[in-house]
């Protein structure tokens, strides 16, 4: 497993080692131990999958306060432009985001910590995306901003007449506006 560092301390883009034969090929899309020692140590708790078609962006969401989620992010079907906004006040980084392009094809994953707000688009005719988290869904502590805050600057590689928005994802808060997001010296992790 190849782990690549970006702009931003912590998120993670991750190549893992394909053995490719005759009748196709084998890869270890995760494995604890490893992960533990090059990324971070996670105890994962939930596997969630969405299928989407072609223009359908989900974000930018993330959970509140103690039920905050790490992610771990891939597709086994199609391509998405997936995206991380740091949402930590007082972070060096705040505002700031981190693309990758992810497909069925290159098998990347990308590791969003805890005081990120993720999305993504879907790039493809359809797209399967599956993501593991270290927290359990919580409806109340539902947190999210705006797809398209100018602020952030986040181009989702798809033409804004052909975004496909949830009624909910259509009416999020601009970052400056929202008055939900972490702290910057905040042990997110409990520990």
């Amino acid at each position: 497993m190849k782990i690549f560092k970006t702009i931003i301390e912590d998120v993670v883009i991750i190549e893992p080692k394909v053995f490719f034969d005759d009748r196709g090929y084998f890869f270890e899309s995760y494995n604890e131990k490893v992960f533990n020692e090059k990324v971070r140590p996670v105890m994962f708790v939930q596997d969630n999958q969405s299928k989407s078609s072609y223009g359908v962006l989900r974000g930018l969401h993330f959970q509140k306060g103690k039920h905050a989620q790490s992610k771990l992010v891939r597709v086994v079907e199609g391509a998405v432009w997936d995206v991380a906004v740091d949402i930590r006040k007082g972070s060096p980084t705040f505002g700031k985001h981190v693309a990758v392009e992810l497909t069925a094809e290159n098998q990347r994953q990308f590791f969003i910590p805890r005081g990120f707000a993720h999305g993504f688009s879907v790039l493809s005719e359809t797209a399967v995306f599956q993501y593991k988290c270290d927290n359990f869904y919580c409806p109340e502590s539902e947190g999210a901003i705006a797809w398209n805050d100018p602020a952030l600057g986040i181009d989702w590689r798809i033409p804004e007449d052909k975004v496909i928005l949830s009624p909910k994802d259509a009416h999020h808060p601009l970052l400056k506006d929202s008055e939900y997001l972490f702290d910057y010296h905040e042990d997110l992790y409990g520990g």
